[in-house]
């Protein structure tokens, strides 16, 4: 079986790795990984523009008396990491980016005709994780979270955690990954919840109901919610049938009555909203994980750090091969030559296996404005003019999904 260990190929593939003095759970992207990094984030924000969320920037420092208020000093201090006195204040780095979001909904006055108002960050937030479960970018210290909150009507609730759900499903359809199964996750025993029965039996009841329509199979756990509310948990596994969530769902009527958030509803009153937390992707290190995983570090076309390799079979070919990655830059496709000095033409390609797209330049086709084309599953399509073969790998590009090339 081959290893398939994200640590292991995340530094064969020069994505991503760790220093000692930066401290454990704490790696750092070389330029590859932040390609891949930086691809996944910019697709993200893209497809939460076109959703209709509003993005915004929050800090990762807040006074202890923001996590005091939001619960989270009461209920997750064990995993928070310790004040900073400043100027006499105690500060902390943010577990969570809700606190933040619910401070920025509730800085404008706001409309039942604003709502549904979808706040989305791609943010930083801290985790003071154990070292014995460090691992790679699946438990680090420093996280990238794709997170959203979505401000709404109680009636808006449902709909709105559905069309979550749903925006799950098509991002892993893309990335070309799939759920292993979705988890209802209910609150335990024990003080680590937030005491209000009726606010829990609620927020279930309404996951249930989203559940139940998506038709997606899935069973209640006991004692794996967040501590102010139930959550969809969509769960992934990896190669060595480990298991794990990457995105949730959550319903939660806990924060907005603890920030007193309100809108001014068609009567002229104030009513409190309802927050639903969403994240797409989780954290950007764990999806990068699963993903290195999943698809043994050949990503899909749009995602892969090189997607376009041009190799020239002479010394004479060279300069058209760069004349080829100039035209491939200028539509966006990330482009390299492979040329003589690194080794023999087999030794090249064998070298660019992961490259979705390899492009053979030998004296005939640089004559006629050809490439001799091969795709990374072993495919040769054949003989295309550049510009064709240019504009149909940036067509693939665009499209994103997992499909290599598409017929003429």
């Amino acid at each position: 079986m081959r290893d398939l260990d994200h640590r292991r190929l995340g530094r064969e593939l020069g994505l991503f790795d760790t220093d000692p003095l930066m401290g454990a759970g704490l790696p750092y992207w070389l330029p590859d990984g932040a390609v891949v990094r930086h691809t996944l984030e910019e697709y993200v924000r893209e497809a939460e523009r076109a959703a209709g969320y509003r993005h915004v920037y929050s800090p990762v420092l807040g006074k202890r008396e923001l996590y005091e208020l939001s619960g989270h000093w009461d209920h997750y201090r064990d995993d928070m990491y310790p004040p900073m006195d400043v100027g006499g204040e105690q500060m902390l780095l943010r577990p969570s980016l809700c606190p933040h979001h619910a401070l920025i909904f509730r800085s404008r006055t706001r409309s039942h005709r604003d709502l549904p108002y979808r706040m989305a960050e791609l943010g930083g937030m801290y985790r003071s994780e154990r070292s014995g479960v460090l691992g790679g970018l699946t438990r680090v210290r420093a996280i990238q979270l794709n997170d959203a909150h979505i401000f709404c009507t109680p009636d808006q609730a449902v709909e709105e955690a559905a069309g979550a759900l749903a925006f799950i499903s098509r991002a892993y359809a893309d990335l070309g990954i799939r759920a292993s199964r979705h988890r209802l996750s209910l609150p335990g025993g024990g003080g680590k919840y937030v005491a209000d029965p009726a606010l829990w039996r609620r927020a279930t009841a309404l996951l249930r109901e989203v559940l139940d329509a998506s038709g997606a199979a899935y069973e209640a756990v006991e004692g794996e919610a967040a501590f102010y509310g139930p959550k969809i948990d969509v769960q992934i596994t990896d190669p060595a049938g480990r298991e794990s969530t990457l995105s949730t769902v959550q319903i939660d009527f806990h924060q907005p009555e603890r920030f007193g958030l309100r809108y001014i509803g068609p009567d002229g009153a104030r009513h409190r909203p309802v927050m639903v937390h969403r994240s797409v992707i989780g954290s950007v290190e764990r999806a990068v994980a699963h993903l290195l995983e999943e698809h043994g570090g050949a990503f899909p076309p749009w995602l892969a750090p090189l997607q376009l390799v041009v190799l020239p079979v002479g010394e004479e070919q060279e300069e058209h091969a760069h004349a080829v990655v100039r035209e491939a830059a200028a539509l966006g496709v990330r482009a390299e030559v492979s040329g003589l000095a690194e080794g023999s033409l087999g030794s090249r390609i064998r070298r660019a296996r992961l490259v979705p797209y390899q492009a053979v330049l030998g004296a005939r086709e640089a004559a006629d404005g050809l490439l001799a084309v091969r795709l990374r599953d072993g495919r040769r399509p054949g003989v295309l003019p550049v510009a064709e073969f240019l504009r149909r790998v940036e067509g693939r590009v665009r499209a994103r999904g997992t499909a290599l090339w598409e017929p003429a």
